[in-house]
This record gives C-alpha cells, sequence and structure tokens, in this order.
C-alpha cells in the first residue's frame, strides 16, 4: 500500500511540474475558460477614451483654418548693412608685407541678418521689432505669394522694440487684430515666422503667463509668455489665436543654446496697436514723464524707513529741474499712486506715467517721513533713448 501511495504521490509531482512548464512556455496549448461557447467569461472592465474632437464633414480639428487665414500676412524680413570701410594696415603698401600677410580687404561684404514682420493693413504697413530693422540700410520684404519688394522705415521705438515699416506692392493681405486682454493661460496660440531663414513655419503652444515684466528685455514690458517654439528669425512674425487673430508680437526667447527651450514672449497686440498708430501718424512715439530713478521698495528697504507698507517704489534719485523736482518731490520719497493708481512697482510706476499725455497735472501720492501727502506734478515729454548697440 505504501509503495503504490509514492508511485501516486511522485506521478502527481510529475504531472504537475509538466503543466507548470507548459503553463510558463506554451499557454497557448492550454484551453482557456470564458472562450468561444462558454457561459462563465470572465469580464474585465476598461475605460474607453472619448472620441477626438471633430471638425467639419468628421474630419480631426485642426488649426488650418487660422494658419489659412494669418500666414499669408507674415512677411519675412532682409536686412543687410554695410560696414565702413577698413582703413589700410601698416605697411600694407610694402610689397614683404603683403607677400606674407596678404592683400588687405578694404570692401568687406555687407552684415546681413533677418526676421519677421505682419503686415497690418492693406496701405502696406509693417508691424515688427526693432532689433530687426536696427541701423539697417536696405530692408527687403518677402511675401507668403512668394513677392518681394523693398521696404521703407515709418518709425521705430527701441523701448518696446517695435517697428513700422511700409511696403508699396498691390493686393496686399493684412491680418485681423484680436484682444490680447481676452487670452487666458492656457489658450491655445500659433506662432508664425521665418526661423533659421528656413522659409514660414507654424509653432503651436499655449499661452503660459501674462504680464511677464522684469526681464531685462525692453523698458516697459507686459509680455504673452508661450510655450510655442520661437527661434532666432521669428523676431516680429505674429502670434495668433485658435480664430487666426493677432495677439502678439513675437521678440524673444529665453534660451542657452540659442533654440527655443519652450520660453517665449510676445508683445500684446494692445501695445503694439498703441505704438503702431504713433508712429504712422507722427512716426515717433509720445510718453508721459516726471524724471525721477525709480527703486523697487524691497522688504529690507522698508524695514530700513521703517515702513509698514512693502509695496510702492522708492524715488532713488530726481532729475534737477523736471517735473517731480519741481512738485516737490525728493530723493527717498516712497510713490504708492500715481493719478489714482495703485503703484506696486516700477513697472507699474513707469507704464502708468507713460499713459499720460504731457501737459497734464495729475496727483502723485507719496509716503515721506511716515506721513502720506499729495504732490501735483505736470506730467513733461519722455526723452528719446540713447541709440544703444544692436542687438544680436
Amino acid at each position: 500500500m505504501r509503495r503504490l501511495w509514492l508511485i501516486f504521490a511522485q506521478t502527481t509531482t510529475v504531472c504537475l511540474a509538466i503543466l507548470f512548464i507548459v503553463a510558463t512556455l506554451r499557454p497557448e496549448w492550454l484551453p482557456r475558460r470564458g472562450g468561444p461557447g462558454s457561459n462563465n467569461a470572465i469580464v474585465v472592465p476598461f475605460f474607453e477614451a472619448s472620441p477626438s474632437p471633430t471638425g467639419e464633414g468628421g474630419a480631426t480639428a485642426s488649426y488650418a483654418a487660422a494658419t489659412h487665414k494669418a500666414a499669408p500676412a507674415v512677411v519675412n524680413i532682409f536686412t543687410s548693412k554695410d560696414t565702413p570701410q577698413q582703413p589700410a594696415y601698416p605697411f600694407s603698401d610694402d610689397p614683404v608685407f603683403r607677400r606674407f600677410f596678404g592683400e588687405p580687404d578694404t570692401n568687406p561684404e555687407p552684415v546681413s541678418s533677418l526676421g519677421s514682420g505682419v503686415i497690418v493693413s492693406p496701405e502696406g504697413y509693417i508691424l515688427t521689432n526693432n532689433h530687426v530693422i536696427e541701423a539697417a540700410d536696405e530692408i527687403e520684404v518677402a511675401l507668403a505669394d512668394g513677392r518681394k519688394g523693398k521696404a521703407t522705415l515709418v518709425g521705430s521705438d527701441p523701448e518696446t522694440d517695435l517697428a513700422v515699416l511700409k511696403l508699396a506692392l498691390p493686393n496686399l493681405p493684412s491680418v485681423t487684430f484680436g484682444r490680447a486682454e481676452d487670452l487666458q493661460v492656457g489658450d491655445v496660440v500659433l506662432a508664425i515666422g521665418n526661423p533659421f531663414g528656413v522659409g514660414q513655419t507654424t509653432t503651436m503652444g499655449i499661452v503660459s503667463a501674462l504680464g511677464r515684466t522684469h526681464l531685462g528685455i525692453n523698458t516697459f514690458e507686459n509680455f504673452i509668455q508661450t510655450d510655442a517654439a520661437i527661434n532666432p528669425g521669428n523676431s516680429g512674425g505674429a502670434l495668433i489665436d485658435a480664430q487666426g487673430n493677432l495677439v502678439g508680437i513675437n521678440t524673444a526667447i529665453y534660451s542657452r543654446s540659442g533654440g527655443s527651450l519652450g520660453i517665449g514672449f510676445a508683445i500684446p497686440v494692445s501695445t503694439a496697436r498703441q505704438v503702431m498708430e504713433q508712429l504712422i501718424t507722427t512716426g515717433t512715439v509720445t510718453r508721459g514723464y516726471i524724471g525721477v530713478e525709480p527703486q523697487d521698495l524691497t522688504a529690507e528697504l522698508a524695514d530700513a524707513f521703517k515702513l509698514s507698507r512693502k509695496e510702492g517704489v522708492i524715488i532713488a534719485g530726481v532729475v534737477r529741474g523736471g517735473p517731480a523736482a519741481k512738485a516737490g518731490i525728493r530723493t527717498g520719497d516712497i510713490v504708492v499712486s500715481v493719478a489714482g493708481k495703485a503703484i506696486l512697482d516700477t513697472t507699474t510706476m513707469l507704464n502708468a506715467i507713460a499713459q499720460l499725455p504731457p501737459g497734464e497735472k495729475v496727483s502723485i501720492k507719496i509716503v515721506r517721513g511716515g506721513q502720506e501727502m499729495e504732490a501735483s506734478v505736470t506730467i513733461g515729454t519722455r526723452p528719446k533713448p540713447r541709440r544703444e548697440a544692436q542687438q544680436p
């Protein structure tokens, strides 16, 4: 009896081992539960993705209509600058010098650069960045339909890095202006331009942030930040919304390599339109000015001046004979409001004063020695900025 039990146990062990090997190596050899004709099938729950959004005719939704609407108005801008003739090297007339060093290059090739622009009216006005056309001797514009023409500079504003050109060609397309004020973080936007000179290119992203300041790019900053790919050559191109309306002018990127890292900045169309209208009308931009050197009120400065508030702008310097000096504003005063508008930092103050028309008398609330007081200041005209070195 014991022998039979041993035989049974060994047989069972061998069968289980064979079953394990088959289940591991050849599971398809084993019968399945819940197959065809089975009434005890195991039901596994799952979640099915919702159908993709569809456009007209059941096609997958895209931004082709928005691109088709705006792209014809986006142009490529090619500029050239003649470099001054290089003076002859010392001993350049010496035949021995020429034998070893060759002929001096006294007629170097002109320096060229490229960027983008946006046609904003059928009359041929083009919005672009100031750094795209700065110091250019010749400006050539290439349209998306293949036409080319010479453009003239109507006016530029280095403090917002905007410029307006005029192109004399017939039947020009123009972009439709949108409302940058309606943009929200997360809205889809498209960037159209000429990156690296490869030709017109459209990239897609979202609005990453609004009202970006303190970037050190322009004097007056209020940027739209986007992760739509913006690269060298996109400067001056269009940032459009999902309906194809212009909401910004692509201006700058944050990059350590020179290429897009998903942090791009565009000037809101509201700012661009104000500057454009002044440049077209008068050829220049007029801004308010009071003649002070503002500095952000930090927590350390607030403690040093024994101030209870942490918001405002401290006056670090006053221009002698300027509007602020005539109104009695002194170094060390804390500006808390201008014309009834609360001042949070230097950017808020610069923008608030710049929007005031010269000659207007406004009330500026300051804090001096812990006491609030008001100064009546007659707004002056902001001086033109000094010509700075050309941006790379």
